[in-house]
């Protein structure tokens, strides 16, 4: 009996199945199989194309999803259903996903099991590939912890498809006449409803793809009444489960509003489904309930009084009002523009003072990575040259005390631009910034690539988010230096950036201090955190992922924190992509040994009081290879990363010291020791002579000296051979 059975159906919708079985076929896995229920002939001779591996059930045009689900899952043998639509694609190694959690709740199931296992997806539609969901936070909230829907009736709002959701085939044979419609969001919805007990897996194992309503046969008006029926159908299921009726309603009530509000209805069909809305409105309203505040509340209001005029009356001054307001917006933003463009082009006429440096880092954040190491060292060897960060309004409460900055789209800062000698970014400046003969434009970059980027974006859609790539290469060819910290980075980078800029293979100015540093920082920096001497502190930095929504822990926190024992503090930094939300769902801020230090600055001290890093694909594990400290890599979802990513190595064979690909096997690579043993040092230093081939203490000065005070190459500092060089001593050494 195989774990998993993947049970495809459907016509082959605009070929879309090929594509789908292609993926499944590049990943086979041992305990799965897969089934395609092929509904007319396209998609017979499609599936049959994948045959031995693949078990084809023929069906006749026109069967409806329902049938279709049920004609393969009557061919399924294993313990666990993944219903996938022939139009829907599978990121590479979701079923291995799916299999590895279903087992691991098959072996810690009681007398209870679970039926339900759900995960996150992403969309993809005729515009855009791989678009992440909102789902993530509330999959990552949930947690591991195996429980009944009316103690997490909040799931209930996850985007209601069949295909983010496994089903225990025991429970699908037991409820399948329950479950047996073509409206996939109600057989969803009732799936949930049913289940004893449902788990999450906070990772995305599904890609539904939505088609262009244009390409679709139409629907008829009256179809939309469909809507009410689902609700009333669903509704019933939660008497006396106060929690899950609540959320229920709540989407109901929403989603026959947005539908109103949204469909161009013929006005029979409109007053008939306003009319029978309402009436659901009202026969299944909680007891106690509460609308929401504001406009929303205000619809909900109507809705339940069946006002349908008075509702579309507030629809045309709403409309109307928001007119309004868009056309004096924009009237404002074009004067505004006017006006800021006048007084940059002004200041252009005026001479570039050589004595003038803009500095900014990460979208104007503030003083930070390879910039602020320059900036720190131009202040010594350079003082004559006055330097100004740009940096948003928000974050300029938080400048060192005394830093000279200006805000964006502010007259000054356009002046400053303008007139600035040497302009330094890790990031670019915005595309109207004009490019002056005169004026040095510095690249400094943050960090070695391993996923890739600039025009190597282009064949991922996901990374590449719409990027303007004739706008982006306008910026690169604005630059006159592009800093590296290895030959690999060199390259890439001239992959990534055709241009004529002069590649500066100095290093990075950030990994200065990973050599200047000595024990009293190492211990300094403990201190601040609140490691205790003799604690083994192990910084956890995952990156950020293009397809999915915000930071979802890829560990469970607290379970790894139990596993590795009291000795052990982790650190938890989340990608500064995700802002003030950053922030893991695992409660405060420290809780026990788990420490949230994703708003803490700089990152580069959080790496001197590590005694080890664990990561995934972050580029962070570059600069810390500098350390020589153990580095372990958790690649739980290497296949869909490198998929939709895209990378320039196989991390998996070029890592820098372990890989694990499953939280227990991180858990026992610590416990066992092989985090910091031979094999881990030998793939440490073979990295290290890779990847920080020029970092050795000296590369702000040689960025300095170079672009800033106009020496030779030839007289700068030389770079200092990699087994020459002293890095920090590690925090065992540095508090002995």
């Amino acid at each position: 009996m195989p774990q998993l059975s993947v049970i495809v159906h459907g016509p082959n919708a605009q070929g879309h199945l090929a594509a789908l079985l292609d993926s499944l076929a590049a990943h086979p896995l041992p305990d799965a199989e897969v089934i395609v229920a092929a509904v007319g002939d396209w998609a017979r001779e499609t599936a049959e194309g994948h045959t031995p591996e693949t078990i084809v059930v023929p069906l006749p045009d026109g069967t409806g999803d329902a049938a279709a689900r049920a004609a393969g899952a009557a061919r399924a043998s294993g313990r666990w259903l993944h219903f996938v639509h022939a139009k829907d694609g599978l990121p590479a190694g979701a079923p291995r996903l799916i299999a590895e959690r279903t087992a691991e709740l098959d072996t810690t199931d009681g007398p209870d099991p679970v039926d339900v296992l759900l995960f996150d997806h992403v969309t993809t539609t005729w515009q855009a590939a791989a678009r992440p969901s909102p789902d993530g936070r509330r999959l990552a909230a949930a947690g591991r912890a195996a429980r009944p829907l009316d103690e997490a009736a909040d799931l209930l709002r996850l985007a209601p498809l069949l295909g983010n959701r496994a089903l225990r085939a025991a429970f699908w044979h037991a409820h399948e006449e329950l479950l047996a419609t073509d409206d996939e969001p109600r057989a969803a919805h009732a799936a949930l409803l049913h289940a004893g007990r449902i788990a999450c897996l906070d990772q995305t194992a599904y890609d539904h793809r939505v088609l262009r309503p244009e390409s679709l046969p139409p629907r008829a008006p009256g179809d939309r009444l469909a809507l009410v029926d689902r609700y009333e159908s669903l509704l019933p299921l939660t008497r006396d489960r106060r929690a899950v009726h609540a959320v229920l309603y709540d989407l109901m009530v929403r989603d026959l509003v947005t539908t109103f509000a949204r469909e161009d209805l013929p006005e029979d069909v409109a007053r008939e489904f306003f009319r029978r809305a309402s009436l659901a409105a009202v026969r299944w309203r909680p007891e106690g309930h509460r609308r929401p505040p504001g406009l929303d509340g205000v619809r909900h209001a109507l809705l339940e009084e069946d006002a349908y005029t008075r509702y579309r009356a507030l629809q045309a001054a709403n409309r109307a009002r928001r007119a309004a307001r868009t056309a004096v917006r924009a009237r404002r933003r074009r004067l505004g523009a006017k006006v800021r463009d006048h007084q940059y082009r002004r200041a252009l006429n005026r001479p570039v003072d050589p004595d003038l440096a803009v500095f900014a880092a990460y979208w104007n954040r503030g003083v930070a990575c390879n910039p602020a190491a320059i900036a720190a060292k131009l202040a010594e060897l350079a003082p004559r040259v006055h330097p100004v960060w740009v940096v948003t309004r928000r974050n300029a409460a938080l400048l060192p005390p005394g830093t000279d900055h200006v805000i964006p789209g502010t007259r000054r800062y356009w002046e400053t631009l303008a007139t600035a000698k040497y302009l330094t970014n890790n990031v670019n400046f915005p595309n109207a910034v004009v490019k002056r003969p005169d004026a040095v434009h510095l690249q400094t970059h943050h960090g070695t690539p391993l996923k890739r980027m600039g025009l190597d974006q282009r064949d991922h859609p996901a990374a590449a988010q719409g990027m303007d790539f004739a706008a982006l290469l306008a910026r690169v060819d604005k630059w006159d230096y592009s800093l590296s910290a290895n030959s690999h980075t060199t390259r890439m980078w001239e992959r990534a950036y055709p241009s004529r800029y002069t590649s500066l293979d100095y290093g990075y100015p950030r990994n200065d201090v990973y050599y200047t540093a000595g024990a009293a920082d190492v211990r300094a920096a403990r201190e601040r955190l609140g490691i205790a001497p003799g604690q083994t502190a192990v910084l956890y930095a995952p990156t950020h992922r293009d397809y999915e929504a915000g930071f979802t822990p890829r560990l469970d926190l607290a379970a790894l924190a139990d596993r590795l024992g009291e000795h052990t503090v982790l650190l938890v930094r989340a990608h500064y992509f995700y802002g003030g939300a950053a922030s893991p769902p695992y409660g405060p801020r420290r809780s026990g040994r788990i420490v949230d230090v994703s708003a803490y600055d700089p990152v580069e001290e959080l790496c001197l009081a590590a005694d080890a890093l664990v990561t995934d694909y972050s580029s962070i594990m570059f600069d810390y290879a500098n350390l020589d400290r153990p580095i372990v890599i958790h690649a739980d979802d290497w296949e869909t990363y490198r998929t939709t990513r895209g990378v320039y190595f196989d991390l998996m064979a070029d890592h820098p010291g372990q890989v694990a690909r499953t939280q227990e096997e991180l858990a026992e690579i610590f416990r066992s020791g092989a985090w910091r043993d031979a094999n881990a040092a030998k793939a440490r230093a073979a990295f290290r002579r890779r990847f920080c081939e020029y970092d050795d203490g000296r590369a702000a000065e040689r960025v300095v000296r170079r672009v800033f005070l106009g020496e030779p190459e030839e007289a700068l500092p030389p770079i200092l051979p990699i087994e020459d060089r002293t890095p920090a001593p590690p925090p065992e050494e540095a508090t002995a």
